[in-house]
């Protein structure tokens, strides 16, 4: 199990970095259009970034579950700020995918609309959520 959490950690510090260099350096190379209001890379960014909130809600969850038995005041906060955080981006995040997902929506990354707002939101905290959760999985991962 251990190894397995290892795993999990780098592939959450991946995709944390993926989601920040590519939110980054998008403006850089693409102009937003009301035909093209996004780089083509987010279609494969934001599956991996879903597989990421799933495991990131799994293993938060078992974090929190084992920091509200017996555990310091900071690793419980550390814990239950996690899973909640999680809780967060994986409900803007599925109302913005599934929002967007429709055929008949006018949505661009270029407007003013609040699913505008709420991407930024989304890549910027989900970076902070993938690499906070597997710096943990990669140091505990030998002592849990």
């Amino acid at each position: 199990m251990e190894g397995l959490k290892r795993v999990i950690g780098v592939v959450h510090i991946l995709i944390a970095a993926i989601v920040a260099i590519h939110t980054v350096i998008e403006p850089v190379y693409h102009t937003s259009a009301p035909g093209s209001p996004h780089s083509s890379a987010w279609d494969i960014i934001n599956p991996l970034s879903l597989v990421s909130i799933i495991l990131g809600l799994i293993f938060s969850y078992s974090r929190m579950s084992r920091a509200s038995t017996n555990s310091s005041v900071q690793e419980f906060l550390a814990a239950n700020t996690q899973f909640y955080g999680f809780m967060f981006v994986a409900i803007i995040f599925l109302w913005n995918w599934f929002g967007i997902s429709d055929v008949g929506s006018d949505f661009t990354a270029v407007g003013a609309d609040p699913r505008t707002m709420t991407w930024i939101l989304i890549d910027a905290m989900l970076p902070l959520l993938n690499g906070a959760i597997g710096v943990h999985l990669l140091r505990s991962g030998s002592s849990e």
